[in-house]
């Protein structure tokens, strides 16, 4: 049976870089633990199942490079371990604590598997889970492609020289970790404006990816191929199925019998029983282990336990309603423009597994039923897709995100703004330092201290920070973290200028920040204009 269409499913995996070198237990690491658990071992998993019998994924992933780089830290890797561990102490308690309870022990039992999984996925792979991601992708199962140096909202930056270093150190970063160039960017955020162009082609990109509103000038929508006139292969993101699989509110995650995220039993257990799990000087705090189902429009003291094969039952339901969508979706644009459609689905990848427990499962039930039922539909990686779809209609897109409102709302408002007259100021001394120094013959110090300036200055950019603080959530830290760095890269350019480097200052920077080992601060020097 010929095919109706294409579907593409780009997931965006991200976290910002947290590393503490002087702490056994630093509250934001885990955000990392808990993405590595519940989402990147899933997702391993999901593939080798998949590629065992005989079926190629066909997923596209981006993994920025600040998560690139806690994937691959080994301080990080044991902090994981010791948190994998804990988490099966903890679980192995509960389970003998529910003996009477035939439904707490079925979701005890998933939760056993899936730390258990995580451990035996660490130990086979020596802790580098950035090796099963390379096998994937020279087996031709998947495409990896990369993001911004430090997952900047690039439209937000004013300085074409900082716009270049996020860009061009992103793409040695790639080179550096997969042994290869990335056809792909992404662009954070889905945040566009028509600068980037210039810089993402000279670079050496092929194609990123946009917001639906970015494109609506275009003849066939999001549904074909497209290309900016700069020569930037985009594929946009489809709203109608992004929003079904992405929304708790009117998706398949809002599901009564799906897990609910938002009660955990480190808020409902007794305090001193679990206190050695929360760490050291932490109050209550999520634990992960979760036993209670979204249920309904309730109070979360009111939601009903969590029942493993109800959630899987409701899987398949929605594997297959989601198909039928699509199989409808392309009759549709054919029917209207006589084309055969792609369908772009964009997601951050940490909504699978992590937000929604069963989204991976859900993933691998669309494959498999495709295969299965041999449906007139396929998915496609994206520079395969480039290589042999038609001639793209060329367009300008337009200024967009795919944040809040569209474009950048929660990125610059008057929760966040303060911080931008340091970021600004702190890019500027960068660049005149850069400018000044790299023609110069310098000595070695001098060169670490120059390069440790332009991580600590591309650090002070990343989203995450003031995203954190619009939605006011652990606001302090991301403050102090985009300050830190911007007080760091300041004291550096000053020493570097005094001609009286601090080795033991810089050294501690390169331990704590040791990302980019191939950084050149000449990135940062004075660009031409375009």
């Amino acid at each position: 049976m010929s095919s109706k269409g294409s579907l593409m499913l780009m997931l965006h995996a991200h976290l910002p870089y947290v590393n503490h070198p002087g702490t056994t237990d630093f509250f934001e690491e885990s955000w990392f633990f808990e993405a590595v658990v519940e989402t990147y071992v899933p997702i391993i998993a999901m593939l080798e199942n998949l590629a065992k019998d005989g079926i190629r994924p066909c997923i596209a992933i981006s993994i920025s490079p600040t998560l690139g780089a806690m994937l691959e830290n080994k301080l990080l890797e044991k902090k994981l371990n010791d948190y994998i561990n804990s988490r099966l102490e903890l679980i192995a308690k509960e389970t003998h604590n529910a003996s009477d309870n035939p439904l707490l022990l079925k979701t005890l039992k998933v939760y056993e598997q899936l730390y258990s999984l995580a451990a035996e996925t660490m130990r086979r792979y020596d802790g580098d889970l950035i090796t099963p991601f390379k096998q994937f992708q020279q087996a031709g199962l998947i495409e990896i492609i990369t993001s911004s140096a430090t997952h900047a909202v690039l439209p937000l930056i004013a300085h074409p020289e900082a716009l270049r270093a996020q860009i061009a150190v992103a793409a040695d970063d790639y080179q550096n970790r997969f042994n290869k160039k990335s056809r792909g960017f992404w662009m954070p955020e889905c945040a566009y404006d028509k600068r980037l162009d210039t810089y993402i082609k000279l670079a050496g990109f092929d194609y990123s990816f946009m917001e639906t509103h970015a494109v609506k000038k275009s003849r066939y929508g999001v549904y074909a191929p497209l290309k900016t006139q700069k020569g930037l292969n985009i594929f946009a993101r489809d709203s109608i199925s992004s929003k079904e699989v992405w929304s708790s509110k009117f998706g398949y995650p809002g599901d009564s019998s799906y897990r609910e995220f938002y009660r955990d039993l480190g808020y409902d257990a007794d305090y001193e029983y679990i206190k050695p799990y929360l760490g050291m000087g932490q109050g209550r705090k999520p634990l992960g282990i979760k036993y209670h189902r979204v249920t309904g429009d309730v109070d979360l003291s009111q939601k009903a336990l969590y029942d493993p094969d109800l959630a899987k039952a409701t899987i398949a339901r929605h594997a297959e309603d989601f198909l039928i969508k699509r199989l409808k979706q392309m009759d549709d644009v054919y029917s209207g423009s006589s084309i055969k459609p792609i369908i772009v689905g964009c997601y951050d990848a940490e909504l699978f597994g992590h937000w929604w427990f069963e989204g991976p499962a859900f993933v691998e039930a669309i494959i498999r039923r495709i295969r299965e039922e041999r449906l007139p539909l396929q998915f496609v990686l994206p520079g395969e897709y480039i290589d042999s779809c038609r001639e793209p209609e060329v367009i300008e897109p337009e200024i967009s995100s795919w944040g809040e409102n569209g474009y950048f709302d929660p990125w610059i408002n008057e929760s966040n703004d303060k911080i931008y007259p340091n970021i600004i100021a702190t890019t500027e001394r960068m660049i005149e330092t850069a400018g000044r120094f790299k023609d110069q013959n310098i000595n070695n110090v001098t060169t670490r201290a120059l390069n440790q300036a332009s991580r600590e200055t591309l650090l002070s950019q990343n989203s995450d920070w003031p995203f954190l603080m619009y939605i006011n959530s652990h606001s302090d830290y991301a403050f102090s973290r985009i300050n830190a760095h911007c007080e760091n890269a300041n004291k550096l350019l000053a020493q570097i200028i005094e001609k009286n480097v601090d080795e033991v200052f810089l050294s501690d920077l390169e331990n704590r920040n040791n990302i980019f080992t191939r950084i050149d601060f000449r990135v940062f020097s004075p660009a031409s204009r375009f």
